[in-house]
């Protein structure tokens, strides 16, 4: 996967956690209150790791 859907699909899965979230909130659902969050923790994990990646990327390039 190349870096921009990689950031893509991290943003994604934060939106779509806090949609999860936000039902589970509304209807006192607390399975799918941490379903939200758990899915929101994830996109935010794979978006740092993202940027890390393009950071690495970066800096090999300037090290040539």
């Amino acid at each position: 996967m190349d870096k921009a859907k990689g950031k893509a699909k991290a943003k994604a899965d934060q939106v779509k956690g806090k949609v999860k979230e936000t039902v589970g909130d509304m209807t006192d659902d607390e399975s799918m209150k941490m379903k939200g969050k758990t899915e929101k923790m994830k996109g935010k994990v794979e978006d740092a790791m993202s940027d890390t990646a393009r950071q690495t990327a970066r800096d090999k390039r300037r090290s040539m």
